[in-house]
């Protein structure tokens, strides 16, 4: 008995899963939407923003400032550099002005020859003392510092503080007592005792300089040093030492100039029964007689600034250098 084939419904085709992966003839382009062109830059558009009116603000009155400071120490100069070759005349009535047909020299000649005044010799003591005071400064303040910058006790940051603190003393308060104690131990009125007291109001500007400078240098080399044998004064002198010129030069050229434009110090520890005049205190001796004599002021006060501020000039790149090697170095 033949019985009739089933009828089977065909399989529904799925709907179309999200997600599926693409067929085979490869993923459809997506539409692209409506393009925008590119707007162009406005005509008076800036790069970079403008500065802010606070900012151009200060930046005015930072240039004014340094204009202000700037005029008020070339005005001396000019007055200074400018009378010292004019007349008597010439300077009561005009003393800014510039009269270079009546300029002459030989007003500087006189205050070479001045007998009240031996400008050369005054020249050669106060040279004398400057080198005096830079060496022992150096001699004292250099191992010292090395020792606070090697060191990590609340002690070496304790001494270098007591030190930092000594700037801070302005050298005519200790004057006074100084003078007490240079008459008690048999040095009042002698180039020990002047020499003395001004390497004393060096030591805190040099121990500073030179404890930040060394702090810079590697302890490595220390190490190095030790291992071949050498102690901890010669590691200094031999190692450390040659590495500090330009913070060193940087501080004889301050002390420098401190010692020479110097008046109360030795004006009162030598005094004028001495017989040593500095620079300074044999102008003061020469022109205080002469006070209202400009003629005679003038030219004494130029030579005895003149060597002291051609020395500046030449060297203020050693200042400059010596203070921003140790800001930055390491």
């Amino acid at each position: 008995m033949n019985h009739p084939a089933s009828h089977q419904p065909a399989p529904l085709a799925s709907p179309p899963r999200t997600g599926s992966a693409p067929d085979a003839a490869g993923p459809r382009p997506a539409t692209a939407g409506p393009a925008h062109p590119a707007k162009p830059p406005h005509p008076h558009s800036h790069p970079h923003p403008r500065p802010r009116p606070s900012a151009r603000a200060w930046t005015a009155a930072r240039s004014a400032t340094l204009a202000v400071g700037a005029l008020l120490m070339l005005v001396p100069m000019w007055l200074l550099a400018v009378n010292a070759f004019k007349s008597e005349q010439d300077i009561r009535t005009s003393p800014f002005g510039l009269p270079v047909a009546r300029l002459s020299l030989s007003y500087l000649r006189d205050a070479l020859s001045d007998p009240d005044f031996d400008v050369v010799r005054a020249y050669g003591i106060t040279a004398l003392f400057v080198v005096l005071v830079n060496v022992l400064s150096l001699v004292i303040a250099a191992p010292v510092s090395y020792v606070i910058a090697r060191g990590r006790s609340r002690g070496h940051t304790a001494l270098l503080l007591l030190f930092v603190a000594g700037t801070f003393v302005p050298s005519q308060v200790i004057l006074i007592p100084v003078v007490y104690v240079l008459k008690y131990v048999g040095l009042m009125g002698t180039i020990p005792g002047f020499v003395l007291f001004e390497t004393t109001l060096t030591l805190p500007v040099s121990v500073f300089l030179y404890s930040a400078y060394i702090r810079t240098v590697p302890p490595e080399l220390d190490q190095a040093a030790a291992v071949d044998g050498a102690g901890r004064l010669r590691t200094f002198w031999l190692v450390i030492f040659p590495l500090m010129r330009p913070v060193v030069a940087t501080a004889v050229i301050l002390h420098g100039l401190s010692v020479w434009n110097d008046f109360a110090t030795p004006q009162i520890i030598l005094g004028p029964g001495s017989g040593l005049y500095t620079v300074t205190t044999g102008v003061y001796a020469a022109v205080g007689k002469y006070s209202t004599h400009y003629a005679v002021v003038f030219p004494n006060l130029l030579l005895a600034v003149l060597p002291a501020l051609a020395f500046f000039v030449i060297m203020q790149r050693h200042i400059i250098s010596g203070l921003t090697t140790g800001a930055t170095k390491g």
